[in-house]
């Protein structure tokens, strides 16, 4: 996901973004290269998802945006502890979308669809590390599943906190997925932003493990082994440029309209849903 206009320059809510639809991004840090767990790390935080409901103690609900209505021209309630949207069951999370106005939610903000975006802020945050989500993403146009990460120090702002997209694809170009880096300095609203796609031509269809190897000498996202963005820190001490020191934490949602409605909402993608495996973190011993 991104976070862009007039509010950038703000101290936003968590997980906020801008009023404005997301184009999609040139290729700008194109690499090709193994991503892997290096072999000094052990696993610090995982959730399985074999449990019958989702654990609190691992995630919470974002819904603060429900009223006032979400950035990015995008168009869902977020439901929290609802089994329509986000449930565990058979050993997967599933988030779904659905073509729904849920009126009697006091928070409602007029929205015809609902869908389920959570995260792990204020639970768990890391800095460095491993990340790896094996997951099924949502296809059809009007939808957005995203796969990442925020920072937690909200004085910065955004882009000035630092947004890691592990993954994001959106349902009108079906398999080809995105992973970008966004800092004060690099980021889409300067078009500047540090981007890179892959093609999955059946991740709408199959389970893809999604990575994220960061250290504090760069970044690498890639899928399945094989890494296709790479961006590195320049090491001049500006957090400007590399605001990738402090902890991050993890989001996992599915957006209607917004860059997954640049070219409509198909009514008959309904309902629709993003399935997670599991989710992982490694860090070095």
């Amino acid at each position: 996901m991104k976070l862009s206009g007039a509010l950038a320059a703000a101290i936003l809510l968590p997980g906020a973004v801008s009023a404005q639809t997301i184009q999609a991004p040139l290729a700008t840090a194109h690499t090709d290269e193994p991503i892997a767990v290096s072999p000094g790390y052990r696993q610090v935080w995982a959730d399985e998802f074999d449990g019958k409901r989702l654990d609190p103690r691992k995630w919470a609900y974002d819904t603060s945006r429900n009223k006032l209505g979400w950035y990015n021209n995008e168009l869902q309630y977020y439901a929290a502890d609802r089994r329509e949207n986000v449930r565990v069951e058979n050993g997967h999370l599933v988030i779904e979308a659905r073509r729904e106005r849920l009126a009697d939610r006091p928070d409602f903000g007029g929205q015809d669809y609902s869908s389920g975006k959570i995260v792990t802020r204020g639970i768990a945050d890391w800095t460095y590390g491993f990340v790896e989500v094996r997951a099924k993403l949502a296809c059809g146009k009007g939808l957005w599943p995203a796969i990442w990460m925020l920072g937690t120090d909200e004085r910065a702002g955004w882009p000035g906190l630092g947004e890691i997209d592990v993954m994001e694809h959106v349902g009108w170009d079906p398999g080809r997925v995105h992973g970008s880096i966004h800092t004060k300095a690099y980021n889409h609203v300067i078009k500047t932003q540090k981007t890179a796609q892959a093609m999955i031509p059946d991740a709408c269809t199959a389970f893809h493990t999604y990575q994220l190897d960061w250290t504090a000498d760069r970044m690498l996202i890639g899928v399945d082994g094989r890494a296709f963005l790479r961006f590195d820190n320049d090491h001049k001490g500006n957090p400007d440029t590399w605001p990738f020191a402090r902890p991050q934490y993890l989001i996992l949602n599915l957006a209607v309209g917004g860059w997954g409605g640049d070219r409509g909402i198909d009514a008959g993608a309904f309902p629709a849903r993003m399935e997670v495996d599991y989710a992982r973190v490694w860090q070095k011993r």
